[in-house]
């Protein structure tokens, strides 16, 4: 375990009546997938398979570790969102990921539909809005979350019940924060994230913030004054040089505020039942391991599948 899970007494064990959601970032877990394997693995007719067998791999740690209740999965859109018609630079620093990565994504997207996790996605929206707003939706159903990311805008949403998780070594030793962890490791709280991002500015997604406020100092000044808000409302207590930055890079610091909160109102339709891991469909996975011959991946999932959910002849298949 990271130094941040080792802090909080296993916070992927389950408390007692706990009923869980984990919520994956489809397009991470992919990227994250296909940069871990770097060998060439292909099927015996040519087709690369390292993103595949990453992702299906890191799946399958997920269910072992995490023993979610339900699970649901979530992807951008092709389509821009609000905030790229907002920022015409959003994001437009970003390399391009290889092609070899793209041919694989129909595939992943194959495996997710034959497993039969739900997909939920919104044009105009991305994923971390989308996450944003099944975790609220299953908190008001009594579940507690995980959202399983790398991206830190989402430890803006966790509180007692939602968690964020960044995958690290296939999964095996998972980062996991609640609002202790979060303060441990960056000096502020949960609900200070966004105005932290809206200081130092984010250049993953080509935001400004303030010039001349970096981390430490972002940090400092949300200490003594809670918010943004409330930073600009004490300029007089600060230094003339703070003062001039913060000054001169107000309007910077409310447009990146702006394009940093997740959205956690989107319209979707979710039903929690919709994402029971009863609903799982191991069979389906077990054949699309085999037609794309991941033999060693079969063999894990036969050690996963729930034995009732099975009828006699289906298990003698598997074997």
């Amino acid at each position: 375990m990271t130094p941040e899970t080792k802090a909080h007494d296993n916070p992927l064990a389950k408390r007692r009546g706990e009923k869980r959601l984990v919520v994956i970032d489809g397009n991470h877990l992919i990227h994250r997938a296909y940069h871990a394997i770097q060998a060439p693995l292909k099927t015996s007719s040519g087709e690369q398979t390292n993103a595949i067998f990453g992702f299906a791999s890191m799946l399958l740690n997920i269910i072992e570790l995490e023993q979610p209740d339900y699970l649901a999965m979530t992807f951008d859109e092709k389509a821009p969102t609000f905030r790229h018609e907002a920022h015409e630079g959003y994001k437009a620093t970003r390399a391009k990921a290889p092609d070899e990565l793209y041919a694989q994504i129909p595939r992943i997207k194959e495996m997710i539909e034959s497993f039969k996790i739900p997909v939920y996605s919104k044009e105009g929206f991305e994923a971390d809005d989308m996450m944003g707003t099944l975790a609220l939706k299953a908190i008001k159903d009594g579940l507690s979350v995980y959202l399983v990311t790398g991206d830190r805008d989402l430890l803006q949403l966790v509180n007692h019940t939602i968690h964020v998780v960044f995958p690290h070594k296939g999964y095996r030793e998972p980062t996991i924060y609640d609002s202790k962890a979060v303060f441990d490791k960056f000096g502020i709280h949960p609900d200070q994230v966004v105005d932290y991002k809206s200081l130092v500015g984010d250049p993953s997604d080509n935001i400004d913030g303030v010039q001349g406020i970096g981390p430490k100092g972002a940090s400092e000044l949300l200490a003594q004054y809670k918010t943004l808000d409330g930073i600009y409302s004490h300029l007089d207590d600060l230094s003339e040089g703070m003062r001039k930055k913060l000054t001169e890079g107000k309007k910077a610091a409310y447009f990146a505020q702006s394009l940093s909160k997740i959205v956690t109102d989107v319209p979707c339709d979710f039903k929690k039942e919709d994402a029971s891991t009863k609903k799982l469909d191991f069979l389906g996975l077990q054949r699309f391991f085999e037609k794309m011959e991941m033999k060693s991946l079969q063999g894990r999932l036969r050690k996963m599948m729930p034995a009732e959910a099975l009828t006699a002849k289906e298990q003698m298949s598997l074997f």
